[in-house]
């Protein structure tokens, strides 16, 4: 871990000292990022409501510049110049580094279509079981640890060789015993849940941030 990304954590605990006691796992989560993204494969991620919405958010600040611009690279420039050398400088001035991250909750077909005609409990199982490899990881977001979608497809990650990230309550539920790693921050009420879930999860964004572009570049 570089510097920067300690200092971001203790940022981080600055500003919610509650958070203090996640710190180590807040570690141990970014090492299970990093390792995936660093092996060049991707990371899945899933939660309901207030955290479907904090799935998306991620992307977001994975796939493209969140606190950096991200240029792309010489190699990837070469690429475009042999592919489309007229538009090569206009589309490699406005494409930006990013870290491959898929959020299960934006199939809705899939998942109404499998909620149909299967279960609507294993629709994220089987995202994970179909998009996942050896390698890739899956970020589990529930308030309260027990959400059954989660929890079928954290133990299908943990099945075929996908480290699980939890963050939960304080309580950590099933999602705590099954993850390789699970932050629970010191709170049980949903909503407050939800508003120490987001200075985590930005946290872990700008740590990988500045872990795969120190410069700004891929």
């Amino acid at each position: 871990m570089r510097p920067e990304s300690k200092a971001i954590i203790d940022t981080l605990v600055s500003r919610y000292p509650s958070l203090g006691i996640c710190r180590d796992d807040i570690e141990s989560a970014f090492d299970v990022l990093a390792r995936c993204f660093s092996t060049d494969h991707k990371l899945l991620i899933g939660g309901n409501g207030g955290s479907a919405a904090d799935s998306e958010h991620i992307v977001g600040e994975l796939m493209k510049g969140f606190m950096k611009s991200r240029a792309i690279g010489p190699k990837a420039r070469e690429a475009l110049n042999i592919s489309c050398p007229d538009e090569a400088e206009y589309i490699g001035a406005r494409l930006q580094g990013a870290l491959p991250t898929i959020s299960l909750t934006g199939s809705p077909a899939l998942a109404t279509a499998f909620g149909n005609d299967v279960d609507p409990a294993m629709s994220f199982a089987q995202q994970v079981f179909g998009l996942g490899r050896r390698g890739d990881a899956l970020l589990a977001i529930s308030t309260s640890g027990n959400s059954k979608n989660l929890v079928y497809a954290a133990y299908v990650a943990r099945a075929f060789g996908l480290p699980v990230v939890a963050l939960t309550g304080v309580n950590g539920g099933r999602l705590a015993a099954i993850a390789n790693v699970a932050i629970r921050v010191p709170e049980r009420e949903t909503y407050r849940v939800q508003e120490l879930h987001l200075p985590v999860y930005h946290a872990l964004c700008a740590m990988l941030e500045t872990e795969f572009f120190p410069s700004g570049q891929p």
